[in-house]
């Protein structure tokens, strides 16, 4: 293991974040206080409680996976972009580095990042509402398993993508909007018996689900299917990224 380099590319990354701290970190949290200002005050006056759960309380997990979402997909697939745009990812790939380690600094940078942020918008929903986390190690272990999971989808996203607006595209068009209609504002179990099996298609649902669970013990699903749907995930994610550093796919040519 080149620790060497997995740690140069790593530092690298961290000290892009340190550059556009506003863009990175200071922009989602006041996204994410709007919302708690917006539905916590508008809508939460009008719904009382969901599942025992006061409504401004309800929403903070959904809040929280939705900007770890975004912001690990943004994260890696710009952090790899990047290179690939000006071209020093030749410099990279030509290196005595291996594939594992250039996806263990570009990953493991982003998926950072997004898990420090997901505490930050922890920290500011405290300030809005009263928080319990019942299981804490599991509040944790979601949180990582989502980064890192999703970490790997924008890397992958990165090396597909051959301009910026393709790097925007899925996750303005697809991500965005499954989380949304993921459960973060609602519970499922309030959609009627056809919408809730459209909607349990959707596999940010398990994610949210198994995240609100280790909060206030109330989830949409069980638990032990959120983390097997969140694996199965990681495991896809980590085959196609084999498979690109495999074939060369739109890294070589």
């Amino acid at each position: 293991m080149n620790f060497t380099a997995v740690r140069a590319i790593y530092k690298f990354e961290m000290a892009r974040t340190a550059r556009t701290l506003v863009q990175s970190i200071v922009s989602p949290v006041v996204s994410t206080s709007l919302y708690f200002v917006v539905f916590g005050a508008a809508i939460g006056s009008r719904i009382t409680s969901v599942e025992g759960v006061s409504y401004g309380t309800f929403i903070v997990p959904g809040l929280v996976m939705l900007s770890v979402l975004t912001q690990s997909i943004a994260n890696a697939s710009f952090g790899i972009y990047f290179p690939k745009f000006v071209g020093t990812i030749y410099e990279i790939l030509s290196a005595p580095i291996s594939y594992f380690e250039i996806v263990l600094g570009y990953v493991g940078a982003a998926a950072t990042k997004s898990i420090v942020l997901g505490l930050i918008i922890l920290a500011t929903a405290g300030l809005f509402v009263p928080l319990h986390i019942q299981h804490p190690w599991w509040m944790l272990t979601f949180l990582v398993l989502t980064a890192v999971t999703f970490s790997l989808f924008g890397f992958i996203i990165g090396i597909w993508a051959d301009g910026f607006e393709k790097l925007q595209m899925i996750p303005m068009l697809v991500v965005t909007p499954l989380t949304f209609l993921g459960g973060s504002f609602y519970s499922v179990n309030m959609l009627p018996s056809g919408w809730r099996t459209i909607t349990l298609l959707n596999p940010v649902v398990y994610l949210i689900s198994g995240f609100r669970w280790s909060f206030y013990e109330i989830s949409d699903v069980s638990v032990g299917l959120s983390v097997g749907i969140t694996l199965m995930f990681l495991a896809i994610c980590m085959v196609v990224v084999w498979w690109i550093f495999k074939t060369g796919y739109r890294l070589k040519n």
